[in-house]
């Protein structure tokens, strides 16, 4: 097996890591969220906040490295305006990502206040919520657009 190959398929599978948590991890935390019930909200939480530290951070790791070493493999200039529209992306969606995560743990953690109380989950929680609704939005269509960029590597 070539480097090529292997930087692309750990590539490939680090950005469908990366997809793919963040939709599990949305859907998971609506459907939690749907149920208004305190203890569920704590414990999807306490798994959501879990998968994006392991998934998605790890992901958020690899994808840069495998991307520049193919970068320089295919010969390409890191100044390619469709990579550099690549890097705004990527930036983007990590400004929505970073406080998504540190949403995420607030509300698990109101949730969990709440469920030890019996209490229903306070207007913080759900303040936030609108938050964490909002950032997600952007995050997952810059993710959309960048693999639209490296698929279609446009020349502007």
């Amino acid at each position: 097996m070539s480097l090529y190959f292997a930087l692309k398929i750990i590539h490939i599978l680090s950005g469908a890591v990366l997809f793919g948590t963040g939709a599990g991890i949305a859907f998971f935390m609506l459907r939690a969220h749907a149920t208004r019930d305190a203890r569920t909200v704590a414990e999807v939480g306490r798994i959501v906040v879990l998968a994006d530290f392991v998934f998605t951070a790890s992901a958020v790791v690899v994808q840069p490295i495998s991307g520049l070493g193919l970068i320089h493999l295919q010969g390409w200039s890191l100044t390619s305006p469709w990579l550099l529209a690549a890097y705004g992306l990527y930036v983007f969606v990590g400004v929505c990502w970073l406080p998504v995560v540190w949403i995420q743990y607030r509300m698990m953690k109101l949730a969990e206040q709440a469920a030890g109380q019996g209490a229903a989950l306070p207007p913080a929680y759900h303040r936030l919520f609108r938050w964490w609704f909002a950032l997600g939005w952007p995050a997952f269509a810059g993710v959309l657009a960048i693999y639209w960029l490296m698929v279609a590597k446009p020349e502007f």
